[in-house]
C-alpha cells in the first residue's frame, strides 16, 4: 500500500475527514473530531508508515508477529501503534487496522455520540 491508497481508504471511512492540525507535513484523518489516524507527507529513514489507534492487547500481538508494527511513533505507545506500509503488513490487515482504529475511537465517544455516529452518519 502506498500513501495515496492509504488516503484514498481513509477518506473512505464513514464520518472521516481529513486536515493538516500539526504541520504542512503530517495529514491527519478523523471521525467525530477525533484523529483516528495519521502519517508524515515526508518519509521516515526512506519509509512511509501510518500511526493508529489499537487495543493494547492486540497492539502486543501484532508487534510479536510483524516487523511492520511497532509503538506508536510520538504518540501515546500503549494506545497508538505505527504500521509501515512497505513492510511484511499485507494491505488488507492494514485496512482492517484501520478499521479497528476507527472503532477504537468510536467506543470511547459519549453513548450519545457513538449513536449519532453509528446510526446517522
Amino acid at each position: 500500500m502506498n500513501i495515496e491508497e492509504l488516503r484514498e481508504f481513509c477518506l473512505s471511512i464513514k464520518g472521516a475527514s481529513e486536515s493538516f492540525p500539526f504541520d504542512e507535513y503530517t495529514l491527519v484523518f478523523k471521525v467525530m473530531n477525533k484523529m483516528f489516524l495519521y502519517f508524515s507527507l515526508s518519509p521516515k529513514n526512506n519509509e512511509f508508515f501510518a500511526n493508529m489507534k489499537c487495543d493494547p492487547e492486540k497492539s502486543e500481538e501484532l508487534r510479536e508477529q510483524y516487523d511492520g508494527i511497532d509503538f506508536g511513533y510520538h504518540s501515546d505507545k500503549k494506545y497508538w501503534i505505527s504500521v509501515y506500509l512497505n513492510k511484511d503488513v499485507p494491505d488488507p490487515l492494514i485496512k482492517d487496522l484501520i478499521n479497528h482504529s476507527v472503532s477504537e475511537v468510536i467506543k470511547k465517544l459519549p453513548i450519545k455520540k457513538q449513536n449519532e455516529y453509528n446510526n446517522e452518519i
